[in-house]
């Protein structure tokens, strides 16, 4: 089970870790090898497809990112005056901020998947992956963004907790 809930951690830094071997090919290529192959008058190579895989690999970064840091408590917030309400109001306003946040993931998710239903047809130029993988990420995204935040808010208010030091 503890590994189920590190998946997308580990999904995460696996991402991470592609996407700066990719950008850094993506430069390689572009910045010495072609150079290169353009002064030995050789065929340049094909590496358009980084491009692609960037845009994809970023894109479910920022969406699994996001999920991640709403389960961390992570996003930036600024505290001005709920720490001088009474504890059920802290509670009140812990529990809305965390429907709102589920709310915005679901809706987040069911957008995507109107995307992915929208583009499963069309695929991407160079490589020809269908798209619906690219729009996938919000749905994935937003659904781990609700489950989150619905656990959040059902778990009680800590007054004293600093949102800077959750690591769970």
């Amino acid at each position: 089970m503890r590994f189920v809930l590190m998946l997308p951690r580990i999904i995460l830094g696996s991402l991470v870790l592609f996407a700066i071997g990719v950008m850094l090919y993506g430069v390689l290529m572009r910045y010495v090898v072609l150079p290169v192959t353009d002064w030995l008058n050789l065929d340049p190579p094909d590496f358009f497809w980084v491009e692609e895989v960037g845009e994809m690999a970023l894109a479910w970064l920022t969406l699994l990112g996001a999920a991640i840091a709403v389960k961390e408590r992570s996003h930036f917030a600024l505290s001005l005056f709920v720490h001088r309400l009474p504890r059920g109001g802290q509670a009140v306003v812990h529990v809305a901020h965390n429907l709102i946040i589920a709310a915005f993931g679901g809706l987040t998710a069911w957008l995507g998947y109107q995307l992915v239903l929208l583009n499963i047809t069309l695929t991407t130029p160079a490589l020809e992956i269908n798209m619906g993988w690219l729009y996938g990420c919000a749905v994935a995204g937003g659904i781990l963004m609700l489950l989150y935040a619905l656990d959040a808010a059902r778990r009680p208010h800590d007054p004293d907790h600093s949102f800077a030091d959750v690591r769970e």
